[in-house]
């Protein structure tokens, strides 16, 4: 059976095996929703009673609420908090496992699994608040295209994705699959991306966008999570990145970089890339560059705690626990630098290390790092809107925006932690789970 068949099984399947929700298609209809609070967070500021009306999937209007409307379904979060759909920059949803102690956990799956545990997780992920995710890569190259087409022809529920396609990474790198046992051939679906040199590193990248994809990621330098590569070391050239980059501007999208070490940063922030990933061991300088270029830097600054703490107990590879440790507390003060300089900066959890769905602890992290509340909030809402291109589609709930919203008991201009506890989601008009 070829891949985009399996998808169509599989699809189906999901509905019978509870991990995905089958919905029928979309049509045009009203939802009111009475807010009895709402965030605006460009202003970082929260108003009383709203009444926001969404018509087939957009908002229409915010006004006072006066008195329930005739027309449409009334959705009552008059006791509630109510916000923007949340977004996650860095996630890895169509992946579907978590992080275990094997570094080749992604060949003990097949196909079939790999797209019925990522739809799980598309689940999880919505329900917990995040209506759009960036999905940064996955192994088993093209399953987020497979997957984010599923969730928008409204066959499995999910949050809005954004996809990579694969990685662009060297032989072995830090974005290949290493570690399986001595003998073990790596199957084509997981070599998608790799690439010697910048030509080649060109055509992988018209391939994948020639398949799906939306943007390109490059694993500028070794990563944290692999074995053989180390956060610091450059794996990819400038010149390799700028020809990826450069490859994606021409079609029409744009390219990311994962990157640790604090030259491969500043090589990917020359080269072109929209966002920094981890920016784990970012210098001044690169601080600097990041500002002077209006570049992105998203750092997950939450899951090394959980790295430390579960792989520890798990015994995950020494090698992972260790280049954790170098660079947990290098990336936080980087973080609090950032902040302070004034860098732009996006909300990226790099879900799948912890489990799905826990995301919005990252929050606490950002305030104890140098956020305000109203900036974390922002961080994943118009920040990151702005950096996928889509301020005027995403991060606000204003008239025009799309129909995403959450409810949260309390205020989280004052206590961010409330985002951990979303008690109702609203994507694109529909409410979640009804």
């Amino acid at each position: 059976m070829g891949f985009l068949a399996a998808v169509r099984l599989v699809a189906h399947a999901a509905a019978a095996l509870a991990l995905a929700v089958i919905v029928p298609a979309a049509s045009a209809e009203t939802l009111h929703v009475r807010a009895g609070r709402l965030i605006d967070p460009v202003r970082g500021e929260a108003v009383g009673e709203r009444l926001i009306t969404i018509v087939d999937g957009r908002i229409t209007s915010v006004t006072p609420w006066t008195h329930p409307p005739r027309d449409g379904r009334v959705l009552d979060w008059s006791r509630y908090t109510v916000l923007p759909g949340l977004i996650d920059m860095h996630t890895h949803v169509a992946d579907g496992f978590g992080q275990t102690d094997d570094p080749a956990e992604a060949l003990k799956h097949s196909e079939a699994e790999t797209i019925l545990k990522g739809a799980e997780a598309a689940r999880i992920m919505l329900r917990a608040g995040f209506t759009t995710v960036r999905d940064v890569g996955a192994y088993r190259g093209l399953t987020d295209v497979a997957l984010r087409d599923a969730i928008a022809a409204g066959q499995v529920e999910g949050p809005r994705m954004i996809v990579a396609g694969a990685y662009i990474t060297k032989p072995g790198g830090g974005g290949a699959v290493t570690g399986a046992p001595a003998g073990v051939e790596i199957p084509v679906a997981f070599r998608l991306g790799e690439a010697r040199g910048p030509d080649e590193a060109r055509r992988r990248a018209r391939y994948l966008i020639g398949q799906g994809a939306d943007f390109i990621k490059v694993i500028a330098t070794g990563a944290v999570l692999a074995v053989g590569s180390e956060p610091g070391a450059l794996e990819l050239s400038e010149v390799e990145i700028a020809a990826v980059c450069d490859e994606a501007r021409a079609l029409g999208r744009y390219c990311i970089a994962h990157a640790h070490g604090a030259e491969g940063i500043k090589a990917a922030i020359r080269a072109g890339a929209r966002t920094i990933e981890h920016a784990s061991l970012v210098d001044d300088e690169g601080i600097a560059l990041a500002r002077a270029r209006g570049v992105w830097l998203d750092m997950d600054i939450y899951n090394g705690d959980w790295i430390e703490e579960v792989g520890t107990r798990e015994g995950w590879p020494a090698e992972y626990l260790r280049k954790n440790r170098e660079t947990t507390d290098a990336q936080r003060e980087g973080f609090r630098r950032a902040v302070s300089a004034g860098v732009k900066l996006t909300f990226g959890t790099d879900a799948a290390v912890y489990p799905y769905g826990l995301g919005a602890r990252q929050f606490a992290y950002m305030v104890r790092y140098g956020m305000s509340s109203a900036q974390a909030i922002r961080s994943a809402t118009t920040e990151a809107a702005a950096a996928l291109g889509l301020e005027r589609e995403l991060g606000q709930a204003a008239p025009g925006f799309a129909g995403d919203l959450i409810a949260v008991s309390g205020d989280p201009l004052a206590d961010v932690s409330t985002l951990t506890q979303v008690q109702g989601v609203v994507k694109a008009g529909r409410l979640v789970g009804r």
